[in-house]
Order: C-alpha cells, then sequence, then structure tokens
C-alpha cells in the first residue's frame, strides 16, 4: 500500500555522511531506493536546525548560519532529485504530488524543523517558501521568535505564541504552507487551533502520538487531538520509544504500541485524524520499524487490530494528502 510519511530527519544525518552516500541509498534509514521498495507516495524531508555548539561538535559538522545550514541541505535536496528524477521528483502542492504520481514517480516534500530561522523578519518566511519549504515546525525544543516549546514546566506550557508568531502562522495560511504544532508549547497550540480555524485552514502535528497513552510532553492530549481533528488536520505517528510507550524513557520502539495510539486516535477523534510521521533518522532506540521499507508492517499489524482495509487507506496516505490539497499553494 502506498504512503506518505510526514517527517523525517534524513536531511541533517546525511551531513554527517561520506561522499558515497547519498539520498538513493544510504545506511542510515530513508532513501530513495527504499522507498520506492515500501511503495512510498510521498515522504517529508526536515531541515532540523541543529541547537548548538555542541550539537554541530556532536554531528562532526562545522558551525554555520541558519541560512548557510538551509542553502546547504535545500540545495542537496534539490540536486539529488534532479540526479534521481525517474524515481521521484519535487511537489509543493496536491497538485504536483499527483501529476508525480501519474508519472510514476514519488513525491519529496521539503520541511524546516524550528521556526528560529525566520528571526522576526517576514521575508524570512518567504525566502523559505522559495526554496522550496511547504511546512514548518514553529518551534523545537527552546524559545525562539514564534514562541515556547513544550516542556515539563507547566508555566512553559502555558506561554501563548508571540505576538509575531501568530502573525506568522496567519502568513503560512495565506500563502500555502503547513503550519505544524509538533514540539509547540499548549497553549501556543490552542493559539494555532484559533487562528487556523478563523482561517479555514487544516494544520498538522507531524510527528506526535497521545499523551493519555505515552505522557510525554511532546504528545497531544485528547483535547488537543479533537482540535485537531476539527480543523480537518492530522497527526503522524511516531516511531519513537518515549513517545509510544507509558514509559517515556523506554527503548524498544514496537508496533503494537502504534496500532494502539492509532486506535484510541480514531476512536477519540475519527479516522481522519490519524497519518504518519515517523520521525526515522532522528529518534533512536530499537527500533522495530527502523528503515522506510518496513512502514508497511504498521499496516498489517492495523489489519490485526480491526482496521477496515478503508482505514488502513487513510492512515497510511489519504488523511495527509486531504491536508496537503487543503492547505499548500
Amino acid at each position: 500500500m502506498k504512503f506518505i510519511d510526514m517527517h523525517c530527519d534524513t536531511l541533517m544525518r546525511f551531513m554527517q555522511k561520506s561522499d558515497t552516500e547519498s539520498l538513493l541509498s544510504n545506511s542510515i534509514s530513508v532513501d530513495f531506493t527504499r522507498m520506492k521498495k515500501g511503495g512510498a507516495l510521498a515522504q517529508f524531508f526536515a531541515m532540523f536546525l541543529l541547537p548548538g555548539e555542541g550539537s554541530w561538535k556532536q554531528a562532526g559538522i562545522a558551525p554555520m548560519t541558519d541560512w548557510e545550514y538551509i542553502n546547504r541541505l535545500s540545495e542537496q535536496f534539490h540536486d539529488d532529485l534532479a540526479a534521481n528524477s525517474d524515481l521521484i521528483a519535487f511537489a509543493g502542492n496536491y497538485d504536483d504530488m499527483i501529476a508525480n504520481e501519474k508519472a510514476g514517480k514519488m513525491s519529496a516534500f521539503l520541511t524546516i524543523e524550528d521556526g528560529r530561522f525566520i528571526e522576526n523578519d517576514m521575508a524570512n518566511l518567504e525566502k523559505s517558501y522559495e526554496k522550496g519549504v511547504r511546512l514548518i515546525t514553529l518551534t523545537w525544543n527552546g524559545i525562539n521568535c514564534n514562541g515556547l516549546p513544550h516542556v515539563i514546566d507547566p508555566a512553559t506550557q502555558a506561554t501563548n505564541l508571540t505576538p509575531f508568531g501568530k502573525e506568522v502562522v496567519n502568513r503560512m495560511n495565506e500563502m500555502g504552507m503547513l503550519v505544524d504544532v509538533s514540539h509547540l508549547s499548549d497553549a501556543g497550540f490552542w493559539d494555532v487551533v484559533d487562528i487556523c480555524k478563523k482561517n479555514g485552514k487544516p494544520f498538522v502535528a507531524s510527528h506526535s502520538n497521545l499523551r493519555s497513552l505515552s505522557p510525554h510532553t511532546r504528545n497531544l492530549t485528547d483535547e488537543m487531538l479533537k482540535a485537531l481533528a476539527e480543523t480537518g488536520g492530522c497527526t503522524g505517528i511516531n516511531f519513537a520509544p518515549g513517545f509510544l510507550d507509558p514509559d517515556i524513557t523506554a527503548q524498544k520502539s514496537k508496533i503494537t504500541d502504534m496500532a494502539k495510539h492509532a486506535l484510541k486516535m480514531k476512536n477519540l477523534a475519527g479516522i481522519e485524524v490519524v497519518a504518519l510521521g515517523s520521525d526515522l533518522d532522528g529518534i533512536t532506540g530499537e527500533l522495530e520499524i527502523d528503515s522506510v521499507d518496513k512502514i508497511p508492517m504498521l499496516f498489517d499489524e492495523l489489519k490485526k487490530a480491526g482496521f477496515t482495509e478503508s482505514e488502513i487507506e487513510k492512515v497510511a496516505y489519504t488523511n495527509a494528502a486531504r491536508v496537503i490539497k487543503d492547505a499548500m499553494k
């Protein structure tokens, strides 16, 4: 069955690899070859902005500005697509994705994880769109010009988007860019709900599970999930052990737990809210699905859990495709 995965961190990991590896074939978790083998319709490739000097050193990358990093990764992304144009092509909206599929090609969407690069200047948002970015995760794990992240601290969770952050969400709705609330504070989430409802646009939590099953603050509460569904949005099931297991320190990611989250999501807010957001190449642990070509294993588990073929299709690609159609330009 074809599928759309709304989040992987492969581009960042690719920068750590040798020149002998590429997005066509590599030793990490996502590449074009295994996407084809697994039946991928589309993959969202995130440009994750490394958080500090220590992280640059750990990654073995010379420190650079956010825009130097974005330029480098986006150029690599587009170069690898051009070099493998028989397999895959860039997509900036639903029509692009469908045209690619009709041509026998997979689609690649470009995203940015951590909206700090906007730096209180809307021109930077416009610049990212011109580079092909169609989804932005508003925050990561630190404060930025848009707002505060998810954390255990209740005061931070209760902090709203900044006035500028609210302008960013409005502008993204106008431009046709998907707003992503994974990593955002709880209060910031509700600001996005209000703005997107007013604008009649869906938004996503690209890689988040349910807090009532796994109490990590990165996950959504039941009430958040219902609100997300009411806007026509969806959340991508994250394969990270600590976002699936009741023990957030768990190190084993199990397909049965993914199915449990999907089932509760369906029962709480309807099947239309459930999608895929693997977070492959951005997560660690013993992963039962550790490669993009193994994603169909989840569909087999959903069938065992009682999901119908039509429901599995919605989880696999229909729900994400609907949001792409309704939000992207």
